[in-house]
């Protein structure tokens, strides 16, 4: 037996032995892997930084090229322009000189007649240009005066309009609230009515069960059947006020009602003469 131990304790170290050598190779593996993939990455890294400052100092280079060729292209048309300038001042020199001679020369009567038509046709220009401003706002004031009379108008129509529409909505208040006063007049009067008819019926009902009530007693007095009577007449009783209760609820309902149609009737004219007023507008 304990050759046997020795020998399954053998195997199993074996078998750890082999399990952990194993696991070691496979933790190696995914050390190296990672060292790898992070080693890659460092190089993935430094070649896009390179990149990147190499693109950076194009473009800065670009914009440096691009400002000196701005600055070029402005100091060739400055001086461009200042021979334009000079070629033009003595152009003007020449002109004048060459208007002076002329002046001194056989053309100054010619000159002068011209000179004198052109203020002429300038002056006659100006004044045309002057009549044609002084038509234009005249037309525009006369048609200010007529849109202001418009305007006045049509707000005069619309104030009569809105006098018209609170006119018309009070006329139809007072005539609902006539309307809504006689009929509370008549279901007052009607429920007086009720009430009298009611009462009436009651104390007529309480006489007539009271008269036969009596007659039974008188005629039953001496009959063993008393006690049956009583209770007869004790239901009779609860009938009664059965029915006066259900009579009663019945009559708070219709009231009820009636009051609801009122309301939705105040509410129907209330929303037509809200549709009317916005048509009128």
């Amino acid at each position: 037996r304990s050759f046997y131990d020795q020998k399954i304790l053998q195997k199993a170290f074996g078998q750890w032995k082999e399990w952990w050598t194993v696991f070691r190779e496979r933790k190696l593996i995914l050390r190296a892997g990672s060292h790898y993939r992070h080693f890659l990455c460092s190089l993935v890294f430094k070649a896009w930084r390179a990149y990147v400052c190499q693109q950076q100092g194009r473009r800065d280079k670009y914009c440096v090229a691009e400002s000196h060729a701005k600055k070029q292209k402005l100091l060739r048309t400055w001086q461009c322009w200042l021979v334009y300038v000079d070629v033009q001042r003595t152009k003007h020199g020449m002109l004048s000189v060459a208007l002076a001679f002329m002046e001194r020369s056989c053309l100054r009567v010619s000159w002068a007649v011209w000179r004198r038509q052109h203020y002429q046709k300038h002056t006659g220009h100006k004044m045309n240009i002057l009549a044609l401003q002084h038509w234009a706002q005249s037309l525009q004031f006369r048609a200010w005066l007529q849109w202001r009379e418009l305007y006045f108008y049509s707000q005069n129509e619309k104030w009569k309009e809105s006098r018209a529409v609170t006119h018309h909505q009070h006329w139809e208040l007072r005539r609902c609230l006539g309307a809504w006063l006689g009929y509370l007049s008549l279901h007052r009067v009607k429920k007086h009515q009720n009430e009298l008819a009611q009462e009436h019926h009651q104390s007529r009902t309480l006489r007539r069960c009271f008269s036969h009530w009596r007659l039974l007693l008188e005629c039953r007095r001496r009959i063993p059947a008393h006690q049956k009577d009583l209770e007869k007449q004790a239901a009779l009783w609860a009938v009664f006020a059965h029915w006066k209760h259900y009579v009663l609820c019945v009559e708070g309902s219709r009231q009820c009602e009636l009051a609801e149609e009122h309301y939705r009737l105040h509410l129907l004219v209330r929303a037509l003469l809200c549709v009317r007023w916005e048509g009128l507008w």
